[in-house]
């Protein structure tokens, strides 16, 4: 990977193991928007990006500073992670190898652990363009506007003393109400997210459980998609339904260190890829 600034431009070049419909419209994050088949963009530290990636493997992060790059998207990109030695190692397993296949340019993002946790409260029994709708009013509402025009996600400041009925606006259903036991829990000191990347995962997964609504799918979400803990292995239906039908056996052993990443190439080649459960029982795995 070769790094040059060109005017007020980041380029990027011989990245492999990078595709941002891959990376960004997995359901890991909810504030990028596809202007083209090359492009996004969206916000993530407050900062807004456009990217583009060409298939000469070609990364380009337009009106991005040197500073930028290396304090904010290197580490949220996971630049510093090698998926292609991750890719050859769970290979080993068939199955693990065709979901690699399937979708080579997945990585597991690094974002913010407050605006995760939000987010994957408000994707409770949701789909990606209604959780998406929740979250850009939540912005709109509550966080303060950039000067490109988007909005930032609300600080814990930004919804002190918030309540169910000003949150209305979202139409977010029952989960305003865990929004605001999360805010309260946060606030009082009860629930404390700086510790969260280094605690013992059990302990880590429990001091966010006691947050009304936060379940182990949810706290395991966060935990991956926020701080970093690559070991956690989330479980949604299709997941499940995955593990039931391709790993019987449970999780092979070689995916074990990086779990979450692994579920990511697992969750998208269960839900994408029509030929993934062509040897099971393709009546229980009707999509949903």
């Amino acid at each position: 990977m070769r790094l040059e600034q060109q005017g007020n431009d980041i380029l990027v070049f011989d990245v492999e193991d990078f595709s941002l419909p891959d990376i960004l419209d997995c359901g890991q994050c909810f504030r990028w928007i596809a202007l083209d088949e090359h492009t996004y963009e969206g916000v993530a530290f407050s900062k807004y990006l456009k990217i583009a990636k060409y298939p000469d493997n070609t990364i380009k992060f337009f009106d991005t500073s040197k500073d930028d790059f290396d304090n904010i998207w290197s580490k949220y990109f996971d630049f510093d992670r090698n998926y292609s030695n991750i890719k050859k190692v769970i290979s080993s397993d068939p199955t693990l190898a065709k979901a690699c296949e399937y979708a080579p340019g997945i990585r597991v993002l690094n974002q913010d652990g407050w605006e995760t946790l939000c987010s994957f409260i408000i994707s409770q029994n949701n789909n990606i363009k209604r959780i998406k709708g929740i979250i850009s009013r939540l912005c709109e509402n509550f966080g303060k506007k950039l000067p490109c025009g988007w909005y930032d996600f609300p600080s814990l400041e930004d919804l002190h003393g918030i309540t169910e009925d000003d949150l209305a606006p979202l139409r977010a259903g029952f989960r305003a109400k865990y929004l605001v036991d999360a805010i309260h829990k946060l606030e009082s000191g009860e629930v404390i997210l700086d510790v969260l990347s280094e605690l013992p995962l059990d302990e880590a997964r429990k001091e966010l459980m006691k947050i009304k609504g936060v379940g182990k799918k949810v706290a395991d979400c966060s935990l991956l998609f926020g701080f970093g803990r690559v070991e956690c292995f989330p479980v949604d239906v299709w997941i499940k339904r995955a593990m039931e039908n391709l790993f019987p056996n449970g999780l092979p052993e070689c995916a074990e260190p990086w779990a979450g990443i692994v579920q990511q190439y697992i969750f998208h080649y269960a839900r994408t890829c029509p030929e993934a459960f062509s040897d099971t029982n393709i009546s229980s795995l009707e999509k949903v």
